[in-house]
């Protein structure tokens, strides 16, 4: 969980962001509790996002990936996609989080899938399949965030 890696954004979003003076990957992140689940953003832009996350460290008693572990991922993949849908004018705000279990995982990595159903100019919504190491469906949610205007205060958490 310790090695670096570095998520692939489009160049435009790049640009856009630089030319804010913005550090993009630790923008788009997925924040302090990602870091501690071990969620890795591989891939990111409008269209898709796609993360990585270990089961080890998330599991509930009984030894399975706990469903909250499978949220976080859901909701941060579908944050990410919402964010960059809105632009540097725009923060994403999760309203309305779904998901649905569809079996267990005790180890590996899963990796979720976020693909947007709405993009429009105050919400965003994304389903995030994510799916085991043998492409077995884990769970299925989906995400509705408010787009709002960016405040001064809306710096990000360091």
């Amino acid at each position: 969980m310790g090695e670096q890696h570095q998520t692939q954004f489009p160049q435009e979003v790049i640009d856009e962001y630089a030319a804010l003076g913005v550090d993009l990957p630790a923008l788009f992140s997925a924040g302090h509790l990602g870091t501690r689940m071990g969620v890795q953003i591989v891939e990111a832009s409008p269209e898709r996002v796609v993360g990585t996350m270990p089961v080890e460290g998330n599991t509930q008693p009984y030894g399975l990936l706990h469903g909250g572990a499978s949220a976080v991922l859901a909701e941060t993949l579908g944050s990410v996609g919402s964010m960059l849908h809105g632009g540097s004018s725009k923060i994403a705000v999760g309203v309305d989080l779904n998901c649905t279990h569809h079996r267990g995982a005790r180890s590996g990595l899963v990796t979720g899938v976020a693909t947007p159903v709405h993009r429009g100019r105050s919400t965003a919504t994304y389903e995030i399949v994510i799916s085991d190491e043998q492409d077995r469906r884990v769970c299925t949610a989906r995400l509705t965030c408010l787009l709002r205007d960016v405040n001064p205060g809306d710096a990000p958490a360091s």
